[in-house]
């Protein structure tokens, strides 16, 4: 007769070093960063949103020939006032992953001019050769990608 016996083995860890002054800047970074970058992308929508509806854009001929099919007393109230509320939506935090996926959409519809008003994007239809309404339009995929690191960033609560 033969007996055996289980003996647990404990897995013993070492213990993590303690947390770096660096450490604590990127936690904090972690929890302030997100929600500064929706607040500040919102004032931004606000801004140029209120621009639109008062009529004093500066991108009120890009958008005429960007977007042509839509009747220009519409056009540029219409979409400041869209821009406004997604902004406030944002500033707000309220309805967040919808208003950030709303305003994603919006940024990628303002690569349109690329497609319906090269002649405005491009020097001597040069894609390389940008016009400086080709790099107003250009630099909103740094905005894109920021709306979408705040779509794949979970908040604090785990929401």
């Amino acid at each position: 007769m033969s007996t055996t016996r289980d003996y647990e083995v404990e897995e013993v860890r070492p213990e993590p070093p303690p947390p770096t002054w660096w450490d604590r800047v990127e936690q904090g970074l972690r929890r302030f960063a997100p929600p500064a970058l929706r607040v500040v992308i919102g004032l931004v929508f606000v801004w140029f949103g209120l621009l639109k509806v008062v009529d004093r854009s500066p991108v009120a001929e890009l958008l005429s020939a960007t977007l042509p099919f839509v009747p220009q007393g519409l056009l540029l109230p219409a979409l400041g006032s869209v821009e406004v509320l997604l902004g406030a939506a944002l500033v707000i935090g309220r309805f967040r992953r919808i208003t950030l996926v709303v305003t994603g959409g919006h940024l990628a519809g303002t690569f349109l001019v690329f497609v319906t008003a090269p002649s405005l994007a491009w020097s001597d239809g040069n894609p390389l050769l940008l016009t400086a309404d080709g790099e107003f339009v250009l630099k909103n995929l740094v905005l894109l990608c920021a709306v979408l690191m705040l779509l794949g960033h979970r908040r604090p609560d785990g929401r």
